[in-house]
């Protein structure tokens, strides 16, 4: 894992991706910075991270598009397979490889709540833990972008599918204002959430029998909860859905100064669960 680490950081900066990345990451932040923190006064450097979230929607892709993509295009993924190394640990290096990338710009953003404790009042602890939490978002975007790359061999279509999904997470507040709220549409709308896990399940193992007994308990199931009991199914979608608002845990923080520990969990259940999936979309290439 640590040579495949160091030869996807080394690759990064070669090739001027992360040198790029880092760059614009801390240039934009800078005008944000001077503008609301050092011209303006305001104290919180939070405030002026949430500005830097757009960022990542284009920078992101930017990073993972290749990670596995290139791999597979170059046909250089069939020597990852056969390597004495196991999948996860060949997942991981190029992982912690791109969190690298964004951590840098992090780091560097440690002094900046420092140069307002120069020249004012400074909200250290908020400041840092701010920081934190939006590495912390960026590796949940790292987690997602690596899966979509291995899902294809192309790095434009790894590009714009990443893209599309975090402009999607980034707008998902405003998105779920066009949900239903009624218990036959909620009901209907989640069976067709877990239909498409159950398509995914059938890819993943190609298993018509496990997939289509998988999708009848999914029907039944939701048929006779609703009429025993329709009520529950009012806004359920918007609740459901409306926890895959990811940027709403670092933004709890720059608007209202709270950190919350369960959002914190969120974003590392999220990385663990498009790391595994990775490591299985993978994993079906050796075996198929």
């Amino acid at each position: 894992m640590r040579v495949i680490y160091k030869r996807e950081v080394k690759s990064y900066f070669q090739s001027m991706t992360g040198c790029v990345f880092v760059a614009f990451l801390v240039a934009f932040t800078g005008i944000y910075f001077t503008a609301y923190n050092l011209t303006a006064g305001y104290p919180y450097f939070s405030y002026t991270l949430s500005g830097s979230l757009i960022v990542f929607i284009v920078g992101i892709p930017l990073i993972t598009m290749k990670s596995l993509a290139e791999e597979r295009r170059n046909k250089t993924d069939q020597l990852l397979l056969t390597a004495p190394v196991s999948l996860t640990k060949i997942v991981m290096g190029k992982y912690f490889a791109m969190a690298t990338v964004v951590a840098i710009p992090n780091i560097i953003f440690c002094l900046f709540p420092l140069m307002i404790k120069l020249n004012g009042t400074a909200y250290l602890k908020i400041d840092y833990i701010s920081i934190f939490v939006f590495f912390l978002l960026g590796c949940v975007y790292i987690a997602i972008g690596m899966f979509i790359s291995a899902l294809t061999e192309s790095q434009i279509i790894a590009f714009i599918s990443t893209f599309g999904v975090l402009l999607a997470l980034y707008l998902w507040d405003g998105l779920m204002g066009f949900l239903p709220s009624s218990a036959l549409s909620c009901m209907l709308g989640l069976i067709v959430i877990l239909s498409l896990f159950v398509l995914y399940l059938w890819q993943m193992t190609s298993n018509w029998v496990l997939c289509g007994a998988s999708e009848a308990v999914i029907v039944i199931g939701c048929s006779a909860a609703y009429f025993v009991k329709s009520s529950l199914f009012e806004n359920l979608l918007s609740k459901l859905l409306g926890n895959l608002a990811l940027a709403n845990v670092f933004t709890g923080i720059t608007e209202n100064n709270i950190v919350d520990v369960s959002g914190i969990v969120l974003y590392l259940s999220a990385i663990a669960i498009f790391i595994f999936l990775t490591v299985q979309a993978i994993q079906k290439r050796r075996w198929s």
